[in-house]
């Protein structure tokens, strides 16, 4: 069995819909813990000892956020530049997270095809990604590949709790050990793993 770890950042909580129903989907889950970031620090004076002990007493970490202007929102940014301290999760002597896993889940106003070369945005999500990846690389983590819910303007509460149960799958298939890490990581997103409408883990 593997614990994870959800480190939540959504600063407009109350108007969420997709995120609002990710959560929800996490909670079900058993063994899940969930970290709600603006919940916790509303003044942005994060416990960095009690964000480390969190992080050492899991196994798979999300960063869980809507996509904000190609970014995460501001709190995760803090909570990265003061939790990942130089000599406990990176450089010479900074080995604490080493070996851990963590990926991205997040949401997307655009759609899937706005993310591609020759779309609106330009450049695919996973470039978009890459200083999340490369935290993780400096850190000695193992980054997996994100789970997305795209064009989330257009989703109807349908679409919605269909990503929400393919969410839960995963969730509950990683907190299991279900797949194999080469499985995981082969995939262009953690989606693939529970095409919509699978059965239940």
């Amino acid at each position: 069995m593997s614990s994870v770890l959800i480190l939540f950042a959504h600063p407009l909580f109350e108007k969420s819909r997709v995120q609002a129903e990710l959560l929800k989907a996490a909670l079900s889950v058993h063994g899940i813990t969930i970290n709600d970031l603006y919940q916790q620090y509303p003044d942005f004076d994060i416990d960095i000892d009690r964000e480390q002990q969190l992080l050492l007493h899991h196994d798979i970490i999300i960063w869980q956020h809507p996509f904000y202007w190609y970014n995460a929102p501001a709190i995760l940014k803090q909570w990265q530049d003061l939790v990942l301290e130089h000599g406990w999760a990176y450089g010479k002597h900074g080995n604490a997270l080493a070996g851990k896993k963590v990926f991205n889940v997040l949401s997307s106003g655009g759609p899937f095809e706005a993310y591609q070369y020759g779309g609106y945005n330009r450049y695919t999500i996973h470039e978009f990604l890459r200083p999340f990846e490369r935290t993780a690389g400096l850190c000695k983590m193992i980054y997996y590949p994100p789970f997305w819910v795209h064009g989330t303007h257009r989703l109807d509460e349908v679409g919605i709790k269909q990503y929400a149960a393919q969410y839960t799958n995963i969730l509950a298939a990683l907190s299991k050990d279900i797949f194999a890490e080469e499985e995981i990581v082969s995939k262009i997103l953690m989606n693939d793993l529970f095409p919509i409408n699978s059965t239940e883990v």
